[in-house]
């Protein structure tokens, strides 16, 4: 399980340093693709593989189960863990986080999430924990 929140930086070959924390765990190849936010998620292969197969379960019939699949799909690259623990960030994926040098890696249960740190630290981001309507909601799954 992925946990805690690292500050690092994205250097000018567009790599990113995974924190140590995290690497035994992810391994030498992950998948990288779009968040539910504007981040980024880095998945191990094995949670990768479950998540994948939860894609494959989804209704085809459904167009929002489809759109859904196609945009984690078509978004989703594997990257591979140099010697010194980096993995570069693909233009498209730095683009839609907003990433442009100072990043905010935190773990998030079976996936890492990579935030531009001005978004996490602003309302967007992290701030989202402080809204007590977010807590509220939890209620209903027993949290």
């Amino acid at each position: 399980m992925f946990m805690g929140s690292y500050e690092n930086s994205i250097d000018a070959k567009a790599r990113m340093i995974v924190p140590s924390k995290f690497r035994e765990e992810l391994g030498l190849e992950c998948v990288m693709t779009r968040g539910f936010d504007t981040c980024l998620d880095i998945y191990p292969m094995s949670a990768w593989k479950e998540f994948e197969e939860k894609l494959r379960g989804l209704p085809m019939s459904n167009p929002n189960a489809r759109n859904f699949a196609r945009k984690f799909r078509a978004n989703a690259v594997k990257c591979e863990i140099d010697k010194q623990g980096r993995l570069t960030v693909p233009q498209p994926l730095r683009d839609f986080a907003k990433i442009d040098k100072e990043l905010t890696t935190i773990g998030n249960g079976d996936k890492i999430e990579v935030w531009s740190r001005d978004i996490w630290e602003s309302d967007e981001g992290a701030g989202m924990l402080e809204n007590i309507d977010i807590a509220e909601g939890m209620e209903q799954y027993g949290i």
